[in-house]
């Protein structure tokens, strides 16, 4: 949906000093299969991603969803297949978040960004409770040149979106993302950032209808590169 997002990531990834291959046979982890019930489809796609990147040092998604599927899920869903344990628990160990990694591995001192106003941060659900995603992307904030972090009500509390509960559950889904908005806007940021991008498509869509046309919607390494524009 948002290209730019991988962009973004790279330009990171290399100013932090990696060396960034992207498989070009690489699709999807099996998240919306195994959230679904449909093992069977997420395990042929898991073993997939084990296959394309068996001989890289780390893992790295601007993601906490996607994340969070490898890291918390895998052993799930691998639990059966005892031959493959070995591989799936490499992967996990060499599987971050982007901010995670950006802070905890790579120890970044400074980013490329450059951001002339006050942000808010909305904490998605993934990354802060599957793998303890809070401080690190504030952290790496306070680096951006000209940029105010000014903290939102309920900044933990999910944005409504959930995948297909946004779908089965429309009503409630809308609720909550209101409410989120509204939190938004009490704050008075010039922009809401965050890690995911269906957070991210569902809080702006939820912005743009309840008249907002200003706020803009950023993902974190679009602000950190400075390719928000």
């Amino acid at each position: 949906m948002r290209p730019r997002i991988g962009f973004a990531a790279i330009k990171l990834l290399e100013a932090a000093g990696c060396e960034v291959v992207v498989p070009g046979t690489q699709t999807c982890c099996g998240q919306p299969g195994y959230n679904s019930g449909d093992r069977r489809s997420a395990l042929v796609l898991a073993r997939k991603v084990l296959d394309e990147f068996a001989g890289c040092d780390y893992v790295v998604a601007p993601s906490g969803s996607c994340a969070g599927t490898i890291r918390t899920h895998y052993p799930d869903l691998f639990q059966d297949a005892p031959d493959e344990l070995g591989r799936m628990r490499d992967l996990c160990e060499r599987t971050y978040e982007l901010t995670d990694f950006l802070v905890n591995v790579m120890k970044l001192d400074r980013v490329p960004g450059l951001f002339n106003g006050t942000v808010t941060y909305h904490d998605s659900c993934s990354g802060l409770r599957e793998l303890g995603v809070k401080a690190q992307p504030r952290a790496l904030l306070a680096k951006v040149p000209g940029l105010k972090l000014t903290e939102m009500e309920e900044a933990e509390t999910c944005c409504g979106f959930g995948g297909a509960f946004a779908v089965k559950f429309g009503e409630i889904s809308a609720h909550i993302a209101e409410r989120k908005c509204a939190n938004i806007a009490a704050c008075g940021a010039d922009a809401v950032v965050l890690g995911d991008l269906g957070c991210m498509l569902n809080i702006e869509g939820r912005l743009r209808r309840r008249g907002d046309m200003t706020t803009k919607v950023l993902h974190i390494a679009e602000v950190l590169a400075g390719n928000e524009d």
